[in-house]
């Protein structure tokens, strides 16, 4: 996994995934169309490497559709309000645009109006039509792109094909890398690079990528989870064109009567160079059990009893009922203990009667293996 995290094209398309959680809501549109397969020269999974390597994305604006389809149980509609019910389940449409990492936007667009996110230098500004309000926070000075840490010289790899090689070397020991059908997506031909774990415990069966085969940017990213030929999750762009956008797509100009909302400029906390970041076991109720695929997080609730938290959690809504959320979970026991299960395609939750909650993109075995420790 570490492969998508190091390659920045390989993270264009987690801003329009993650617009969805921020701002929420959505529309119905259907499914994504399957278009012919085009005929495309041979490429290996590392020469595709190579190629998100060594793209450069100057610009670039389009339609972005986002489906998922986790197989969540009925008692998400317990939570209170919508946003997350309809973040995990549906299909939602959002506009994007990119000029660089200092100019972004991402609208997202429904029935009854539109909910945008707007990037522009130190300017970060949120709209929402409905309610006609806004948010605006001025961003830290190191909020653009920042250089990646230095490496030791003599683990640098002398030329893209090495760093490829190097990449697939690494993911190898969890993850089967190949090479899919070509597809065409956006009206674009694109290649298919495919990522497998070969661990049995992971609920993943696939990562899909498509790749644009003169761009090399990713256009189409899918998660398939095991048992299932269509994806449960999956993210393409519709349309796209890359050319530059306009720089007045960038500048918010609050509309008539708008309510606006300043909030206190950032302030970097963490590690130096990486302000805001928090390392996973910087938190010392949170820990990690296993690793790639298969790791499971483990955290405690402070005061829980009978799987029931003393207190509700920070940040919680006023109205959500936990005793009756966890209620309507399935009682699970075994020689780890006691507690309740959440389960869909994609990931599974657990929480025991002694206070602690693990997850994982994993089967329900392995939180119990995992529980045991």
């Amino acid at each position: 996994m570490s492969v998508l995290r190091s390659r920045p094209v390989l993270r264009w398309l987690v801003p329009a995934t993650a617009a969805v959680a921020v701002i929420g809501g959505g529309a119905a549109i259907g499914t994504f169309a399957a278009e012919a397969e085009p005929s495309l020269p041979p490429r290996t999974a590392a020469q595709l490497l190579v190629d998100l390597q060594t793209s450069r994305l100057e610009g670039l604006s389009g339609t972005v559709v986002q489906r998922a389809d986790l197989g969540l149980p009925p008692l998400v509609g317990l939570l209170p309000g919508n946003d997350l019910t309809t973040m995990l389940t549906g299909t939602h449409t959002l506009r994007v645009w990119y000029s660089g990492p200092d100019q972004q936007r991402v609208a997202l667009l429904d029935t009854l109006g539109e909910q945008d996110v707007i990037r522009n230098g130190r300017d970060l500004w949120t709209w929402q039509s409905r309610g006609n309000t806004a948010t605006h926070r001025t961003l830290g000075d190191d909020a653009g792109a920042r250089k990646p840490a230095p490496e030791p010289a003599a683990s640098l790899p002398a030329t893209p094909q090495q760093a490829a090689d190097l990449a697939l070397g690494a993911i190898d020991p969890s993850t089967e890398v190949s090479v899919g059908r070509s597809a065409t997506v956006a009206g674009r031909d694109s290649y298919e690079l495919v990522l497998q774990p070969r661990d049995r415990d992971s609920l993943v069966h696939q990562l899909r990528i498509a790749i644009d085969a003169k761009q090399h940017v990713p256009l189409r990213f899918e998660v398939l989870a095991k048992g299932s030929d269509q994806p449960a999750f999956e993210v393409a762009f519709t349309e796209v064109d890359y050319r530059r956008p306009d720089a007045d797509q960038f500048t918010f100009n609050p509309p008539p009567g708008v309510t606006v909302t300043e909030e206190k400029a950032e302030r970097p906390t963490g590690k130096p160079g990486r302000p805001g970041h928090t390392e996973p076991g910087a938190d010392p109720q949170v820990r990690a059990v296993g690793d790639g695929w298969t790791t499971v997080l483990v955290a405690r609730l402070d005061g829980a009893v009978g799987g029931k938290p003393a207190a509700k959690p920070a940040g919680a809504a006023p109205d959500m009922d936990l005793s009756k959320l966890l209620g309507g979970l399935p009682a699970v026991s075994g020689d780890w203990g006691s507690g309740r299960l959440f389960s869909a395609k994609l990931f599974s939750v657990l929480l025991t009667d002694d206070g602690r909650v693990l997850a994982g993109a994993v089967t329900p075995e392995r939180l119990y293996q995992a529980a045991r420790g």
